[in-house]
This record gives structure tokens, C-alpha cells and sequence, in this order.
């Protein structure tokens, strides 16, 4: 289990837990990936897609049944867990499993979410808002520890203009590094933010330059998502990458990390 993020490490498994066979099969294979690149992973997958782009879009397996998945891969392949929050009600039960509570980019001013998550958890990922300055997340760190002592990591996701489209500005990195380390999300950046017909698409050929860019960058951290068949994923599949690919991308990642 990580205890502090001094060092290379990834975030990766699929955008939604979409079941428990296929969130094993990913986290089977980022186990390999893990011992083969002696990288730390954290196994990520988000229980409820909460702000999907249509009402009937496809949301998860739930609170309950997310946490299960999530404490069997934690069981069984010794593999630190992440995964999402978006009311405070939530949080109390989701920290009794997860060892990084993540906070969604549209929630991280949210500040009564930010203070209990900061009050019940052990380490806190807070995504940038599309909305926000980076030099503005500072405050969200402060929120944070207002309410206890977690660690603090803040996660780039790019930058939106209202166009269907996102802008990834590699000095928000450096910005961002005066407060907190920094993870870079490489494939929620390259989404296309309802460029779907009523889902968000996304650009996956733009993942590996932007992520080498980032980690030049100095981001400490790297945020993948990664499914057996990202084209017929429930969310996100043109965002993520190939599960069979994870390995390559991994290998001609590891020169630009820093550390």
C-alpha cells in the first residue's frame, strides 16, 4: 500500500466498474504491469458516473456493489484502490474501503465535500476544475485540510471552452507543484466533452504525447484509464487505452518520469 507519493506512481483500471470480472481482468494485468516496471499502481474505477452528458446514459454498479468490487481487488491482488465521491453522505463508507478518495472535477470547490473528505480519509485526489485557474486549487487544498490531516494530491484534466473540447496548458503542472504533487489524467484530458450525440467522445491517439509532456512536466503521477474493449466500454471508451496496449505505453512512458 502507498503511504506517500515521493515517488513515480499510476493511477489506471476502467473509466466504470462496469462488473466484477472485468474490473478483475484489468487489475490482473496491471498487477503484471506493476512488478514487471517496479511502478506502484492504484487500481481506479468510479462506482456511479454521476455527471454523465445524458440522463439515460449508463452509470454503474452503485455504491454497495462498487465497494465489493473494489475491496476484492484490493484483496486479492494486493493493490491500493481508488475511486470517487460526491456527497458528503458518501464518504464515511467509501473511505472504510478505499485508500485514495477522489474528488470529481465539477465538485472540487465543493467545500463541505472537500472538509469531510479531508476529516475521514487517508490521501485525497482532487481533479482540477475545467473551470479552474491551477493556481486556484491551493484553496482547495486548504479546504481539505481544514477538515484533517489527509494528503493531498491535485490531478490535471485540461482546461474546457464551452466548444467540446479540452486544452491541456503544461504550466498548470508547474503551478500546481508549488502546493501539492501533481497527477496528470492523460485520458480525460484528450475527452471530447459531449462530442458524442449525447455522450462525450474522445481523441486516444493524443493520450501518449500529452502524457510524456506532462511527466517532462514534472507530474509525479499518471492517471490511465484502460478496458479490454474500450470501443464497446459503458463510458468513456474513446478516451481509454487498449488494455493489451497498457504495457508498450507504460515502456515508452518511463524515460520522461522524473523520479
Amino acid at each position: 500500500m502507498l503511504k506517500h507519493f515521493s515517488s513515480k506512481f499510476l493511477i489506471a483500471g476502467p473509466c466504470s466498474l462496469e462488473s466484477e470480472s472485468l474490473s478483475l481482468e484489468v487489475a490482473s494485468q496491471l498487477k503484471k504491469i506493476s512488478e514487471k516496471f517496479k511502478l506502484p499502481i492504484i487500481f481506479k474505477g468510479s462506482w456511479d458516473k454521476a455527471n454523465r452528458t445524458s440522463a439515460s446514459s449508463y452509470r454503474g454498479l452503485g455504491l454497495n456493489k462498487g465497494l465489493k468490487v473494489l475491496s476484492k481487488v484490493k484483496k486479492d491482488f494486493n493493490m491500493p484502490v481508488l475511486t470517487d465521491v460526491h456527497e458528503t453522505s458518501q464518504v464515511k463508507k467509501v473511505c472504510s474501503v478505499v485508500d485514495v478518495i477522489q474528488i470529481p472535477a465539477f465538485l472540487c470547490r465543493q467545500t463541505d465535500l472537500l472538509l469531510e473528505c479531508g476529516k475521514r480519509a487517508q490521501v485525497v485526489n482532487v481533479k482540477k476544475g475545467q473551470f479552474m485557474h491551477p493556481e486556484d486549487m491551493k484553496y482547495a487544498i486548504d479546504k481539505v485540510k481544514h477538515g484533517g490531516d489527509a494528503e493531498v494530491l491535485l490531478c490535471e484534466r485540461g482546461s474546457s471552452f464551452g466548444y467540446k473540447n479540452l486544452v491541456v496548458d503544461m504550466r498548470s503542472i508547474a503551478i500546481m507543484k508549488q502546493y501539492a504533487n501533481v497527477v496528470f489524467d492523460a485520458t480525460h484530458s484528450v475527452q471530447l466533452p459531449g462530442g458524442g450525440d449525447g455522450k462525450s467522445s474522445g481523441e486516444r491517439h493524443f493520450v501518449e504525447p500529452l502524457a510524456k509532456a506532462a511527466l517532462a512536466a514534472g507530474a509525479i503521477g499518471l492517471f490511465l484509464e484502460t478496458h479490454p474493449d474500450p470501443n464497446n466500454a459503458m463510458s468513456d471508451g474513446p478516451n481509454m487505452i487498449p488494455l493489451n496496449e497498457l504495457d508498450g505505453l507504460i515502456d515508452r512512458l518511463l524515460p520522461y518520469w522524473q523520479k
